[in-house]
């Protein structure tokens, strides 16, 4: 090593080396530097100078390995890399470049020759545009000196890429690995390590650099110091390398590479699972932060969620818990919430238990402690401090009192959660409070002291929020000294929020308020106080001259002084409305009086019939609240009304509203009698009202609603996990001979659905340990073979039981079948001794069903079949049906409990009551640790054990797995850090660990500690309790402490449990005088615990459990067939198939599958014969008469009657819904005969049948729905809602455009089977048949509507936009008029013609009727289009010479038509203005002639308006103008072309039309 005064020179001169010169290693010290030079072969130096090339290889030579080991090494190369890069993109001066006295003596030192003092180092791009190619010697590479250096004699010119092959030479004899390829990887770079950098590791790239060295040592072996080996000699190679240069010559290039992808290797970061896996499979794994968490804490997992731990999605709980100073208040807040029987038992004068009061809170106290402080769970609670939540009467200790259930804990800790959640409440309010830096007594005194619920604290801090609301925004936005300043940021306005109170606030009407003579909140502590404490101030003037005088003396600001009076009453009324402890009272008022009632929708009238389920409550009216807590009635509403289909109303009982009215008024008036205080109180009835209204009615509405459906949610939720209990709760099967509790080994078959030809019958053996042990498949067991095997499998694995589980009524068969070869083989002479009596049982098969295509069973059976794992399950469910329930995990859910309401129980809900049972039952049987740790199946019981869970469970048992997977005690669990403190105290009385020995020494030989059975671990008592266990037994042995001394402390026990006289010992002790010296001398209360113990000493773990329970008849024939009380009901109909025919009776089958059987009396009304009657295969329609159920025998079936008098009669009053006893007959009766006429008027239509390709049975919607993707001008002819002698005949105007013509039948056939031969539309187009209308009428006006749509002043859109496209045209062209075309989409098949005269008219709207002949402009015919056009002009010209329309000077609206809805410019005339020489009956001549009658026109004809009524508002359909006389000259005519060119003259135009066209004396542009 070099020394540390000149270790930085080293590492400076290092960095300052130009990286194309290539590293400097020691192997390379054969180089030739000059004629008779020393060379600096390793091999002839002395062995002291190993110290000095030591320290010259530190400072020059950069040893990758070394630099790996080192701890900064990787940053070095980094920074190496980038100086690298800086010195061949900048220029060195020349002092940069000389070289100094220290580096010319390690020169000499390290080659052995003499240098003059002016050198400098190499420059890449110095002499020449390239780089200098890089030697592979430092001492080669460094001393390139100035032209007067090169001329010195003296000085040693070291031979460059000439010599390349010395070091092979030199190399050729030495093998050790210090001088191969260490020195030549710090300056080769090798591209596929640079490419792969990325994805390869440290190992990976050493490993890769090893067998590179290993491959250039077999190299130089080979080639020795020869380079003519390899082919080429050393002119050869000096000419190459002249040429082609070393391959260094870019190196320069790559340096930037080399820095990105160093950089890229650092910045990596290390690789987590995270990055790996999906969060979900992070989840599902419980691997999560918050998992690990969960883990950690010393504190049960169940505590630590806040929803079921069996929930994959389970949120991780941040509530703190209580402490010892909470106890007393959560006591007296919890003991009100915890039962109504609590409150019936303890609380009434007259309760069974009131005297015991003090003690339940007491009880209650204890619970809380141990939940809440110490956090022990519910099991543990029960099991080993029973004591403590019961009353223990010292001078009657055989007589306690359960004050506390099972049920009572578990409700007891939920409600004891909200408490909790509560004060958490609290502190945030008074955090507020503190922040807003405010006084009020009102709050400290009164509302902060009653926050009695989550409801109230949220009350209150609304209110703080809204009483000092500036406050708030104020002082919330703290920002300490030390704070740095934020940048100002931009944000997007948000809309505003300020409500009209705080609106009204901040005006004069908040100083109005004040004269009502009391606050807000004195009127809220009159109401909630029995007797007035605050008193009104009466004003001298009434309420609107008090008003007055608020009144703003500005005219221009003044509001009137009843809009004043209403702001100040809004202001009070929400001050009492958001007041939290007026809301309480509202909530409490609303708790025992509300009223619920139901009202259909008019989807609901006609989708709720008499059968739905919804009928019950579809009329409900003024149903009691409290009435619905237990019934899933509420739940179903709530669901009906998110389908729409009913609406629900929360009401108050009127009463219990007038009195709540009356009380406030009393309250807030004044006592007086004068007309003044009079008035007064009339505005704080309004006020009162207002609260109500606005406020408090709508606040306890919602409040109930939540309310009712929270408690009906918990209650159904317990009744499901009630059904659970009940199944789960029970010992294994116990077969004839069994011990109790012993698990039986099980033969499961299966024949599946029962099909002979495609199922075989799955048979799976498992015994007593759970094991499989044998699988087979049998086609039938008709075949002597298969019964031969069958019995064979029987006799050699002799089962304790056989389970059958099927998926249809042929399963009775398979078990008939099994029962019958068991017997006959028992009664055989052969095999009367070798098959057993083994019972034949169905068996529950939900569990099962879900099993047999789960991935857990994929994973534990992946050769069965999926009947094969069916029957896995079957076999487990009788051996453990606890340990199958448990496996299922959040999949239990699938479980139908409760057929009719558990899917309105929300997810979580449920699966936390159904968690909670499992945790009782696991608690209450136990779990073997050790079998646990090693049987996967069995482990599944682990997570619902006291203290454990699904992430606590999982690193027991991978703990006690590192351990060897076998626990010898239970103090193990805390000497080897398996458990923590808290959760070894909650676990191990309910973690057992069998005994195989008796107990020896707790010490070996050598004095040290050994762990040695302990026969307590094998029983339920608690460690906390071992000595009192022992104690009892030395006291049943009568045995001294000298008689035990040497022994272990447990052997006593050993030796009662073995005593064959051990109950008639532990009977003689006297346990209730035990218990009573243990209370009085340490107050501890043991008397269950002590009971606990006696059982456990006599029969550690043993079953206490309920016997396992067989499914009833009707649950097997639901399991089989899916039949249920409900459908197989005496007196429904059915269907049913014959299946045989008999002389007396029929033999039937119903869809399910089960047989029933139809005598001949109940076949027909009259006596037939059957096979006169019925044939096979034919279905009938019966009466269900009776059901008969013979489970032992496998007997199902019903018994039906298919004559005509009783299936006539019906099934409905066996299938109606009974509706609730509160229900709306008033409402019920109208609806209903409503519905009645619809049905009347939709059967008196008749469906009309007419043979015409283009007739469809479709209402008016249907018809334009088949239309819309039809051509324009196809029809659809269809009924008429007017009669049967009406049909209606559709076509497609345009797009959504569809117009209905009414076609009258003259002589319609009465029947509506065929059409009429006479048709006539508007009274006046008369056809012979429908092609004639369609061709005739509607084509041709199709054809009408496509001519003028195809017109250039046709413009299509909406009318808005034809009259945005004349204001433009008319304002691009100030001297032209406009006019055009457009659909009339408000009456289709009618066009508008809209007209600009100029840019300050307004735009005209003339109507344009459509018939097959001719378009109508008002009453004016026009064969075509351009006849039309002239129509327009004509009519147009006449109005402008009347002085009404289109000139500067004025416009007026013809008479029908119409303009935009505003007030015409000034100057205009008023539309319908009349000229005072108005003469009657008389038409004004268009021509400018004398005036003639249009019947004196030749050719005119207006035919009558359809319908005869003018829906543009005339008599007629489109009536003559009104007469006028009088026409005036226009005093000027405009120059200038028509708006969109003017059209020629067309032929057969009227004479003097066509003279005023030619001789244009139109307007310009028209």
């Amino acid at each position: 090593m070099s020394s540390p005064a000149r270790e930085p020179e080293h590492a400076r001169r290092e960095d300052e080396d130009d990286p194309m010169q290539g590293s400097g290693q020691e192997d390379e010290e054969g180089d030739a530097v000059a004629p008779g030079a020393v060379s600096d072969d390793s091999s002839e130096e002395p062995e002291e100078d190993e110290e000095e090339m030591r320290r010259i290889r530190d400072g020059f030579i950069v040893d990758e390995d070394e630099d790996e080991e080192q701890e900064d090494s990787d940053e070095e190369r980094r920074r190496r890399r980038k100086r690298r890069k800086k010195r061949h993109h900048k220029p060195r001066s020349e002092d940069e470049d000389a070289l100094d006295e220290e580096d010319l003596e390690l020169l000499e030192e390290n080659t052995g020759a003499a240098f003059p003092r002016r050198i400098t180092r190499i420059r890449p791009g110095r002499e020449t545009e390239s780089p200098p190619a890089a030697s592979s010697s430092r001492a080669r590479a460094v001393i390139e000196s100035s032209d007067e250096d090169l001329d010195n004699d003296d000085f040693t010119r070291v031979q460059d890429i000439h010599n390349i092959w010395d070091d092979e030479r030199a190399a050729a004899g030495r093998d050790d690995d210090d001088v191969d390829m260490d020195d030549m990887d710090n300056f080769i770079e090798y591209e596929d390590e640079e490419e792969a950098g990325g994805a390869m590791d440290e190992n990976e790239r050493e490993e890769r650099r090893r067998e590179r060295r290993r491959l250039e040592k077999a190299r130089r072996k080979a080639f020795g110091s020869r380079p003519e080996l390899a082919g080429i000699d050393q002119s050869a190679w000096e000419e190459i390398h002249e040429v082609f240069g070393d391959g260094h010559d870019y190196d320069w290039a790559l340096a930037d590479d080399e820095v990105a992808v160093d950089e890229e290797e650092q910045l990596k970061p290390e690789m987590k699972y995270q990055d790996v896996f999906e969060p979900s499979e992070i989840r599902e794994r419980l691997l999560t932060e918050d998992d690990d968490l969960i883990r950690a804490q010393d504190k049960p997992e169940r505590m630590q969620l806040a929803t079921s731990s069996l929930s994959p999605s389970a949120t991780l709980s941040l509530h703190q818990p209580l402490t010892e100073i909470d106890l007393d208040d959560a006591a007296s807040w919890v003991i009100t919430r915890l039962s109504s029987r609590k409150e019936r038992d303890f609380f009434r004068g007259d309760g069974q238990y009131h005297h015991l009061l003090s003690e339940l809170v007491q009880a209650i106290t204890c619970a809380l402690r141990y939940l809440f402080v110490s956090e022990f769970e519910v099991p543990y609670i029960w099991t080993h401090k029973r004591d403590y939540i019961s009353f223990f009467d010292p001078e009657n200790p055989r007589a306690p009192v359960e004050l506390l259930s099972l049920d009572d804990l578990w409700r007891l800790y939920s409600v004891g959660q909200k408490y909790r959640s509560l004060l958490e409440r609290r502190a945030a309010l008074d955090a507020l409070y503190a922040r807003l830096r405010v006084s009020d007594d009102y709050f400290e005194n009164e509302v902060r002291k009653r926050v009695e619920t989550a409801e109230m604290a949220a009350d209150a801090t609304e209110w703080l929020s809204m009483r000092y609301h500036e406050e708030k925004k104020s002082k919330f936005d703290v920002q300490f000294h030390d704070d740095e300043e934020q940048p100002e940021v931009r944000k997007h306005k948000m809309p505003s929020r300020i409500s009209a109170y705080e609106l009204a606030k901040k005006t004069i009407a908040s100083k109005l308020a004040e004269g009502f003579g009391i606050s807000p909140h004195e009127v809220v502590l009159n109401f909630v106080s029995d007797h007035n404490s605050h008193f009104v101030e009466e004003q001298e003037l009434n309420p609107l001259a008090y008003a007055d005088q608020f009144v703003d003396p500005d005219a221009t600001r003044a509001q009137p002084a009843e809009e004043l009076l209403a702001r100040a009453r809004m202001i009070i009324a929400t001050e009492l409305g958001k007041d939290p402890l007026l809301r309480q009272e509202m909530r409490n008022t609303f708790k025992a009086n509300a009223l619920v009632s139901v009202l259909p929708t008019e989807r609901g009238i006609s989708k709720i019939d008499e059968l739905h389920p919804y009928f019950n409550f579809k009329y409900l009216l003024n149903k009691p609240a409290p009435e619905m807590l237990q019934s899933p009635q509420f739940l179903n509403i709530l669901a009906a009304e998110s389908e729409h289909l009913v609406t629900v109303s929360i009401t108050l009982r009127p009463e219990a509203k007038a009195h709540f009215e009356r009380k406030l008024n009393d309250a807030f008036a004044s006592d007086s009698f004068s007309d003044t205080a009079r008035a007064w109180n009339e505005e704080r009835s309004r006020i009162v009202q207002e609260a109500l209204e606005q406020h408090l009615i709508p606040i306890g509405i919602k409040w109930t609603r939540e309310w009712i459906r929270e408690e009906t949610e918990d209650y159904l939720a317990k009744q499901c996990a009630q059904s659970l209990k009940e199944r789960i709760d029970v010992a294994p099967y116990t077969a004839p001979g069994m011990k109790r509790g012993d698990t039986p080994s099980v033969m499961a078959m299966s024949w599946g659905k029962g099909d002979p030809h495609k199922d075989s019958i799955a048979v799976v053996f498992m015994d007593e340990a759970g094991r499989l042990r044998e699988h087979t498949k049998l086609d039938n067991l008709v075949n002597t073979e298969n019964q031969d095997e069958f019995l064979d499998m029987v006799k050699r694995r002799r089962p304790d039981v056989i389970a059958i589980g099927g998926f249809s009524i042929a399963t009775t068969k398979l078990s008939r079948r099994i029962k019958e070869l068991l017997d006959g083989a028992k009664t055989s002479a052969d095999r009367s001794e070798e098959v057993p009596n083994i019972p034949v049982i169905y068996v529950h098969d939900e569990v099962a069903r879900i099993y047999q295509h789960s991935q857990r069973a994929d994973e534990e059976f992946s050769a069965l079949t999926p009947l094969g794992k069916y029957c896995i399950g079957l076999a487990r469910y009788v051996q453990s049906p606890l340990n199958e329930y448990a496996a299922l995990g959040s999949d239990i859910t699938a479980i139908t409990f409760e057929d009719e309401y558990q899917q309105l129980i929300p997810k979580e809900k449920l699966l936390t009551a159904l968690e909670r049972v499992l945790v009782d039952v696991v608690n209450k049987v136990g779990v073997d640790i050790n079998r646990a740790v090693t049987d996967p199946y069995y482990q599944h019981l682990l997570p619902f054990v006291c203290g454990l869970g699904p992430r606590k469970a999982q690193v027991l048992v991978k703990k006690i797995a590192s351990m060897g997977g076998n626990l010898v005690n239970r103090d193990q669990f805390i000497k080897n850090g398996l458990l923590t403190t808290t959760i070894f105290l909650n676990a191990a009385g309910f973690l057992r660990i069998t005994q195989d020995s008796e107990p020896k020494p707790t010490k070996n030989r050598h004095g040290e500690d050994i762990d040695v059975p302990d026969p307590l671990d094998s029983t339920r008592i608690h460690p906390e309790d071992y000595e009192l266990a022992r104690k009892m037994a030395t006291d049943a042995l009568e045995l001294d402490e000298e008689d035990i001394h040497d022994e272990h402390p447990s052997h006593v026990v050993s030796l009662i449990m073995q005593d064959d006289d051990n109950e008639k010992k532990l009977d003689d002790l006297n346990l209730d005088d035990f218990a009573v010296n243990m209370y009085q001398a340490n107050s501890d209360k043991k008397r269950h615990t002590l009971n606990v113990i006696r059982m456990e000493l006599l029969d550690p773990f043993g079953e206490r459990r309920p016997d396992f329970v067989l499914p009833s008849d009707w649950e097997v024939l639901t399991m089989l067939t899916g039949e249920t009380r409900r459908t197989l009901r005496v007196g429904l109909i059915v269907s049913v198939q014959a299946m045989r025919v008999k002389d007396n009776f029929v033999i039937v089958r119903l869809d399910s599958g089960i047989e029933g059987i139809i005598h001949k009396r109940y076949l027909t009304d009259s006596n037939i014969p059957p096979p006169q009657v019925v044939k096979q295969g034919q279905t009938l329609c019966g009466v269900i008469i009776d059901v008969k159920l013979d489970l032992p025998g496998d007997q199902f079936s019903v018994e039906l009657s298919s004559r005509e008098t009783d299936v006539s009669a019906g099934d409905s009053q066996f299938r109606r819904v009974k509706h609730d006893e509160a229900w709306n007959h008033a409402q019920h009766e109208r609806d209903t005969e409503m519905q009645a006429r619809k049905k009347r008027a939709e059967v008196d239509r008749t469906r009309r049948v007419i043979k015409h390709p283009n007739f469809h049975n479709f209402n008016s919607q249907q018809a334009e729905a088949y239309l819309e993707k039809q051509q324009r001008g196809d029809v659809v002819i269809r009924p008429s809602s007017k009669g049967s002698n009406h049909l209606a005949v559709t076509w497609k105007v345009d797009d959504k455009l569809y117009q209905h013509i009414d076609v009258v039948e003259i002589n319609a056939d009465p029947t509506g089977q065929t059409a009429g031969s006479k048709f006539v539309v508007d009274g006046t187009h008369q056809f012979s048949d429908l092609d004639e209308l369609i061709v005739n009428h509607v084509q041709a006006m199709a054809r009408k509507v496509e001519e003028l749509m195809m017109h250039e002043k046709f413009k299509p859109g909406t009318e808005d936009d034809l009259h945005l496209f004349l204001r433009n045209f008319v304002a691009a062209n100030p001297s032209k008029s406009a006019y055009g075309f457009t659909l009339n989409r408000k009456r289709p098949g009618h066009f508008n013609l809209c007209y600009l005269a100029n840019k300050n008219s307004t735009v005209q709207t003339w109507p344009v009727r459509v018939t097959p002949e001719a378009y109508y402009l008002f009453d004016t015919p026009a064969a075509g289009v351009p006849e039309l056009c002239d129509a327009f002009k004509v009519r147009q010209k006449s109005m402008s010479l009347g002085g009404g329309l289109g000139g500067p000077g004025g416009g007026k609206t013809p008479y029908a038509a119409r303009t935009p809805g505003r007030t015409p410019a000034p100057g205009h005339a008023t539309p319908g203005h009349m000229s005072v020489r108005n003469v009657p009956s008389r038409t004004p001549n268009p021509y400018g002639g004398a005036s003639t009658h249009p019947s004196a026109v030749p050719g005119a004809y207006a035919p009558p308006a359809y319908g005869g009524m003018s829906q543009y508002g005339g008599a007629s359909q489109y009536g003559p103008p009104q007469p006028q006389a009088g026409f005036q000259t226009p005093g000027y005519q405009q120059p200038g072309g028509s708006g969109f060119g003017q059209p020629p003259a067309p032929p057969g135009v009227h004479p003097s039309r066509a003279a005023m066209i030619q001789g244009n004396s139109w307007p310009n542009g028209i």
